[in-house]
């Protein structure tokens, strides 16, 4: 299975073609669920568990992965559903999210599919995993579900939203209050996060789910004779999304004279690396992993400063 993980440098070539690649597997039933090939480090038969006294419910043991203790959770059981079965052929999913490694047990891994962005869909209302997922799609006239990772991680390990005093400047405070940031992410927890770090700063938030939906809102305040770049401070992007992802999102936006001066944050659990290497590619300002509150304080700050020092 790590041979089909072998080509992740060519896989940056599609970004900023709004496409990605899904690894593809089971939880132990018929249903299809998938999470992007870039979070993935490699995906290996299940080893052996060691069990950690009161580890959370979903997570199912530790184990040692190249070099370093790792935790394995349970997919399936963290979602709502049963625990994987063990009698059954298993296998570990090994990912990066935020700068930590983990484990993630499921069943059969299918397959690596390359898609585009559009055909990644928002999950219908009522569905009764919509709590843990952050998209869907069809392959093959097959139903596939994206899982919301961020939530999962969230649950098992909550993020500290709070920032250190240290980090805010009080000066700035009265400057930053009623300013604004348009926040695309398809996450509730990574817009919450977001959300809870600029409120403390006292700076407006706009919001939307998607790349698409945030430029349509971008377009909407152009169209109706607003400068967009002075409107607002910055775009804070998440990187992957149903319909338009962030990178293609910000492409577009350069694109278009009305926008193209608009401040571009690129915020995402992907690989901080990978990230950085491409914020040049597509034209973003900065790059940002997420649910570091501290990190974002200070991005905003600096940002807010630059601004004050032009005007």
């Amino acid at each position: 299975m790590a041979s089909m993980l072998d080509a992740v440098d060519q896989r940056t070539q599609l970004v900023g073609e709004n496409r990605l690649e899904l690894l593809m597997f089971r939880l132990g039933g018929m249903q299809m669920f998938a999470i992007n090939v870039f979070k993935v480090q490699e995906v290996v038969q299940l080893p052996r568990l060691n069990l950690m006294p009161h580890r959370h419910p979903s997570v199912a043991g530790v184990t040692h992965f190249r070099g370093r203790t790792i935790p394995v959770i349970d997919l399936s059981e963290s979602i709502g559903m049963k625990p994987i079965d063990r009698d059954q052929p298993c296998n570990l999913i090994v990912t990066e999210y935020n700068n930590t490694v983990q484990g993630f047990m499921v069943g059969e891994v299918d397959r690596i599919i390359n898609m585009n962005w559009n055909e990644i869909l928002p999950p219908p209302d009522g569905t009764g995993r919509q709590h843990y997922l952050t998209a869907i799609t069809r392959i093959s006239e097959r139903l596939v579900e994206i899982i919301d990772v961020e939530k999962v991680l969230a649950e098992i390990s909550p993020y500290d939203s709070r920032i250190s005093d240290e980090v805010i400047d009080k000066d700035l405070l009265s400057l930053a209050k009623g300013l604004e940031v348009l926040v695309v992410d398809d996450s509730m927890v990574g817009l919450s996060q977001c959300r809870s770090t600029l409120d403390y700063l006292g700076i407006t938030v706009h919001e939307e789910m998607d790349g698409k939906k945030g430029l349509e809102r971008l377009k909407s305040w152009a169209s109706a004779g607003e400068d967009v770049p002075n409107k607002l401070l910055m775009m804070i992007t998440d990187a992957e999304m149903p319909e338009m992802d962030g990178y293609r999102l910000t492409r577009e936006i350069r694109e278009d004279p009305r926008l193209k001066d608009l401040y571009i944050v690129l915020h995402t659990s992907l690989s901080g690396s990978f990230n950085k290497a491409m914020v040049q590619k597509v034209g973003c300002d900065d790059f940002l992993s997420k649910f570091q509150p501290d990190k974002l304080a200070t991005v905003v700050q600096d940002r807010i400063r630059d601004v004050i020092n032009r005007d």
